[in-house]
């Protein structure tokens, strides 16, 4: 009874024991996710694969992972899906400009959320009633703890977003100006995208990817003016937008494509190089900030520092006699 008492009113047993709650539910309710009907899913899976039967139904962490993941986002995305239209459609955008175009990307997007907003939710509720104890602190900082992660996954959408605009900026002129070889070599536009898609897989395989896309979409028979509408609005980048208004403009005209293409080209190697003209300009104003909190107090101390010492060693003690 004495052990017991003085467990009790240790102030880091309930902190643990709250963690470890917070742990086992969340891993129950994962497993409830995982095991639903997977027996039945998997002969399912047997039957339509047979390698996988061969295999003896061994499996990848990583495919039992996303299986887990796709089975678990509808309900743990219900409470984060947007209720109208529009804001599904802004969320499906953000998601195909990050390079994500499957139907269930979003609600595996939202899942994503919730996992990390629950994991982050118990780490930081536990180290937090660990250090604080049970204090309005201790609440407020898993609070914020969670928000954090509930947030994560949204800033690195972001960054995916943007790297993926940049590398499809940086590789279009190489694209456009093949795109002309092509078409003065008397290919059609159609044929030079497929051409472009071709050779540029290693160099910028993400322009290659979206060229390859258009050409699978016009050998479905959709139009071309629709099809490249669709490249400047999947892809997000403006440069492209104003590509398929160019070409389309010149498809309804009949205005020489190759023309267009070299002056698009040119235009975007022009902007690239005032970019590049703008970043260098602003290099001489950053380095400004490292020069005085770094380079030069360690100048001021190698060139004072000598005189300073030789005047305190002759200087001082002759002024004080």
């Amino acid at each position: 009874m004495f052990l017991l008492a003085y467990e009790i009113s240790n102030p880091v047993v309930i902190p643990v024991a709250i963690f470890l709650s917070f742990g086992a539910l969340t891993w129950l309710l994962l497993s409830h996710f995982m095991d639903k009907d997977d027996r039945a899913e998997r002969r399912l899976q047997e039957l339509s694969d047979p390698r996988r039967k061969s295999e003896g139904g061994k499996e990848n962490k990583t495919e039992v992972l996303t299986r887990a993941l796709e089975k678990a986002s509808p309900r743990l995305a219900k409470p984060l899906a947007p209720k109208t239209e529009e804001e599904m459609s802004k969320l499906k955008q953000g998601l195909v400009e990050a390079g994500f175009r499957s139907e269930g990307a979003p609600m595996v997007y939202l899942s994503i959320r919730a996992i990390t907003a629950i994991v982050f939710l118990c780490a930081g509720g536990g180290i937090s009633f660990l250090l604080y104890g049970f204090s309005m602190t201790a609440a407020i900082r898993a609070i914020g703890i969670a928000g954090a992660g509930f947030f994560l996954p949204t800033l690195i959408l972001g960054q995916l977003t943007k790297r993926r605009k940049q590398q499809i900026f940086q590789g279009l002129p190489d694209a456009l100006d093949l795109l002309v070889v092509c078409v003065e070599a008397g290919l059609g536009l159609d044929q030079a995208m497929r051409r472009v898609s071709q050779e540029m897989k290693k160099s910028y395989r993400i322009v290659a990817e979206e060229f390859g896309l258009c050409n699978l979409q016009l050998q479905m028979g959709r139009a071309r003016s629709q099809v490249l509408t669709d490249l400047g609005i999947r892809t997000g980048v403006d440069d492209l937008r104003s590509l398929a208004s160019i070409l389309i403009q010149a498809d309804k005209f009949g205005s020489s494509i190759a023309n267009a293409l070299r002056v698009q080209s040119d235009a975007m190697r022009v902007r690239r190089q005032q970019i590049a003209e703008e970043k260098a300009a602003k290099t001489a104003v950053k380095l400004i900030f490292p020069l005085v909190l770094f380079i030069f107090p360690g100048i001021f101390v190698v060139l004072v520092g000598p005189a300073g010492i030789q005047m305190a060693r002759d200087m001082f003690p002759a002024m004080g006699g």
